[in-house]
This record gives structure tokens, C-alpha cells and sequence, in this order.
């Protein structure tokens, strides 16, 4: 996918730097999903926005704000969700979710279209509990003989 322009407070301009200008890598569904999209929107023009606002007829995409208070906060309340979400929720939250799923923090950074990858790692990458208790337990293994512990204990149980 090709970005081309950003939007910011209502001004539509170039992309920031040539980080966030590098043509975005999507999966096959959601490639999918926007083309099933581009079909069905009155505005499937190139020059038209993916998410183009009818209120302008699709010369804008719609104000981040009216996205937030009518569908994005009402959502998140109905999923019983009580902690403000915002669009950059989703981003802290897909840089989380790559490297816990085990990706390279370099294919992470490219992803995040960071420019640093200190701004990938140290503000957006959150440990995962799971991870980090397992992390932990690894540790323990390498320092302690868990299995003899485990089977003191059962003795002391038993008796």
C-alpha cells in the first residue's frame, strides 16, 4: 500500500519523513477487506481517501474527533473497555503485539514506520505478563532444580 499524504489538524500535507512514506507491507484479508470497501464507497476514485468523509464528498477524510466520539469511545464502552481509547491505542498496542508474538524488533520498527527504533522499543513496546512470568520461570530453571522442588513439595503435601 502506497501512503502518499497525512493529514494533520485538518491540513493535508506530505508524510513526515521518508520513514512514513515507504509503501506499507498488508496481509492478504485486509487487502481484501479494502478492496471490498473501495467497491462499495461512493468515493473509490485514486486520488480519493481510503476513509473519505460524505460530508465534503470525499475531498477529506472525517475529523479524527467525530471518528473518536461516535464510533471509536461507544465501542470501546460496549466492549467494557473503561480507560480512554484513543488511535494511538491501537498503534502502542499493534507494536505489543508483534514482538510478543515473537517478531524481529527491526521488522517491528519498519512496521511501526519509526525512523529510530529506541521509539519502537522504549515508548510504544510494552513485556506482556505471560511473557515476562515465563521469562522469569526460564531464569529459575537455569538457577534451581524445579524438579526437585516440585517433588519436595508433593512429598510435603502428601503427608
Amino acid at each position: 500500500m502506497e501512503v502518499t499524504r497525512s493529514v494533520v489538524d485538518g491540513i493535508v500535507g506530505k508524510c513526515k519523513t521518508e520513514t512514513s512514506r515507504r509503501p506499507v507491507p498488508i496481509d492478504e484479508f485486509t487487502t481484501a477487506e479494502l478492496l471490498a470497501w473501495r467497491r462499495e464507497t461512493a468515493y473509490a476514485e485514486p486520488e480519493d481517501w481510503v476513509f473519505a468523509s460524505e460530508k465534503v464528498q470525499g475531498r477529506m477524510p472525517p475529523w479524527s474527533d467525530t471518528l473518536l466520539d461516535r464510533f471509536l469511545q461507544p465501542a470501546a464502552k460496549r466492549a467494557g473497555i473503561t480507560k480512554w481509547v484513543g488511535f494511538h491505542t491501537f498503534r502502542h498496542t499493534y507494536s505489543t503485539l508483534l514482538k510478543a508474538n515473537g517478531e524481529d524488533v527491526k521488522v517491528v520498527q519498519e512496521l511501526m514506520r519509526h525512523a529510530n527504533i529506541s521509539t519502537t522499543m522504549n515508548i510504544y513496546t510494552k513485556a506482556l505478563t505471560p511473557a515476562k512470568r515465563e521469562a522469569q520461570s526460564r531464569v529459575v530453571d537455569v538457577l534451581m532444580d524445579r524438579s526437585r522442588i516440585l517433588s519436595e513439595n508433593a512429598a510435603e503435601d502428601a503427608a
